[in-house]
C-alpha cells in the first residue's frame, strides 16, 4: 500500500467529520441525447461521501474525506479538485495497480426513463477497500464518521470495512450512514442489499429514502421503517416532495434485538451503536453554542420519542443531481451547530436545493447567515418559499426568493 496522497492538513480531533468512501471522475455530456449520440463530454467529480464532504468544507466545517483512487491522472484529479473544496485528502490512498473509477452520464434528469449513467468502475481502486489497508487512525478520527451503503455493494471487501466501521468500539465516534441503495450494484454483488439493513441498525445517524427502503426491503411508511430501525438515535426518512420525517429519542416499547438487543433503549438525542451489553463507550458532540451533546451513547434518560415531520421547499429543478448527499451535508452542518431538530431537517432541504438548482453535483451553498434567515421563517412563510437559479446570492433577502 502506497503512503498518504498529498492534501490538505491532517485530520486530527479538531475534524468535524471524516467522510469515506468511493468517488470517481464524471463524463458530463456536452448536450442533451443518448450516450450514444453525445459528441464530447465535460469533466467532473462524483462520489456520494467526497459531495458530503466537499458540501460540508464549503459551509466552514473542518471536513476529512478518505478513499482510495488509481495511481493514475484521473486519481490526481480527484486529489486535487476535492482538496480544492477545502476538504483534507491526507488520509487517500494509492492504488499502484487498479485504476481510479469513472461514469458517463446523459442530460437528462436522473429520474427521467431516458437517464443514462455507464459505470467503469469494477475492479477500481476503491472497491479494493478492506479493513487492512484503511487507516483507522484517520477514519475515527473526527466527531463524526459519516458513511454510505454504495462502499458496502462495491466488493466483499468493502462490505467487510463496513461491518468494522459500524461495530461497537471504545471511542468509536458518532457513525452516519445514508443508505444510498443502488440497485444495480447489488446485482452480483458481494450481498444482498439486505446487508444495509443490518449495518444501519449498527450506526447513530441514519439517512434512508422511503422509496429505497421499500425497494431494497420491502418496508413502506416513515413508521416501519423506522420500527426496522429501533437503535438509531436519529433516523431521517426523506420522502420526496413531502419532505422529511426524524425520528428521534427513546423508542416506546421493547427494542428488537437483531443488531445487538436493546434492553437499554437510548434517551433523546442518545444512540446505541449496537446492543445494551457491547454498546459504545458514550461520546458526545458539543454544537457551537449548543446547550447540550448532540448525541450520547450512555443510555441513559427516559424522554419519549420525538417524531418531526418537515415539509420540503419549492425548487424550480436544473439537474436532479446530488440533491440526497447535499441534504445529508446540511443536516450534518445543523447537527454539529447544535440547532433544534426541525433546523436541521431545514438547512438539509435548503443544502439541497443549492444543488438541484445547478447543473452538476456539486455547487457553493448558501451563507450561512442568509440560510439561518430562512431556517428561521415561521411555518406559512416556509411553505410559500420557491427557490430557483441564483437563489444562494447573498445578498437576496428572504422576500426575494418568496413567490405568491
Amino acid at each position: 500500500m502506497s503512503g498518504p496522497a498529498a492534501g490538505t492538513a491532517r485530520a486530527d480531533a479538531t475534524t468535524d467529520v471524516v467522510c469515506l468512501g468511493e468517488s470517481m471522475v464524471t463524463f458530463l455530456p456536452s448536450q442533451p441525447g443518448r450516450l450514444a449520440d453525445v459528441p464530447s463530454f465535460g469533466r467532473g467529480i462524483g462520489g456520494a461521501e467526497s459531495n458530503v464532504a466537499c458540501a460540508l468544507a464549503a459551509a466552514g466545517h473542518r471536513a476529512a474525506w478518505v478513499g482510495r483512487v488509481g495511481a493514475d491522472g484521473f486519481g490526481d484529479h480527484l486529489v486535487e479538485t476535492i482538496g480544492g473544496y477545502g476538504v483534507d485528502t491526507s488520509a487517500v490512498r494509492r492504488d499502484p495497480v487498479r485504476p481510479t473509477g469513472i461514469y458517463f452520464r446523459t442530460a437528462t434528469d436522473r429520474g427521467a426513463g431516458a437517464h443514462e449513467v455507464a459505470y467503469y468502475r469494477a475492479g477500481s481502486a476503491a472497491s479494493a477497500m478492506s479493513p487492512a489497508n484503511v487507516p483507522y487512525e484517520e477514519v475515527f478520527a473526527g466527531r463524526v464518521l459519516h458513511l454510505s451503503g454504495i462502499t458496502a455493494a462495491l466488493s466483499a471487501d468493502c462490505l467487510a470495512l463496513l461491518r468494522e466501521l459500524t461495530a461497537p468500539r471504545p471511542g468509536r465516534p458518532l457513525v452516519s450512514f445514508d443508505v444510498n441503495h443502488r440497485p444495480h450494484l447489488w446485482r452480483g454483488g458481494p450481498a444482498d442489499a439486505s446487508v444495509l439493513l443490518e449495518l444501519a441498525r449498527r450506526c447513530d445517524l441514519v439517512f434512508v429514502g422511503e422509496d429505497e427502503a421499500e425497494e431494497a426491503w420491502g418496508i413502506v411508511g416513515a413508521e416501519a421503517i423506522r420500527a426496522a430501525l429501533p437503535e438509531p438515535g436519529v433516523v431521517v426518512v426523506k420522502r420526496g416532495s413531502a419532505g422529511a420525517t426524524v425520528f428521534s429519542g427513546r423508542r416506546p416499547g421493547p427494542r428488537s434485538s437483531n443488531a445487538g438487543g436493546a434492553e437499554n433503549a437510548p434517551a433523546s438525542r442518545s444512540t446505541g451503536g449496537g446492543g445494551a451489553e457491547d454498546a459504545p463507550a458514550s461520546r458526545s458532540i458539543e454544537g457551537e453554542g449548543a446547550e447540550s451533546a448532540l448525541v450520547s451513547r450512555s443510555g441513559e434518560g427516559d424522554e419519549a420519542e420525538m417524531v418531526t415531520p418537515v415539509p420540503a421547499l419549492r425548487v424550480d429543478v436544473v439537474a436532479a443531481v446530488g440533491a440526497g448527499d447535499a441534504f445529508a451535508a446540511g443536516f450534518l452542518s445543523a447537527t454539529l451547530r447544535g440547532l433544534p431538530v426541525r433546523d436541521r431537517v431545514r438547512h438539509g432541504h435548503l443544502m439541497a436545493a443549492a444543488v438541484l438548482t445547478v447543473p452538476g453535483d456539486l455547487t457553493e451553498p448558501p451563507a450561512r447567515d442568509h440560510a439561518d434567515r430562512l431556517v428561521a421563517l415561521d411555518d406559512e412563510a416556509w411553505g410559500r418559499l420557491r427557490l430557483g437559479p441564483g437563489w444562494t446570492a447573498a445578498d437576496r433577502a428572504p422576500e426575494e426568493v418568496r413567490t405568491p
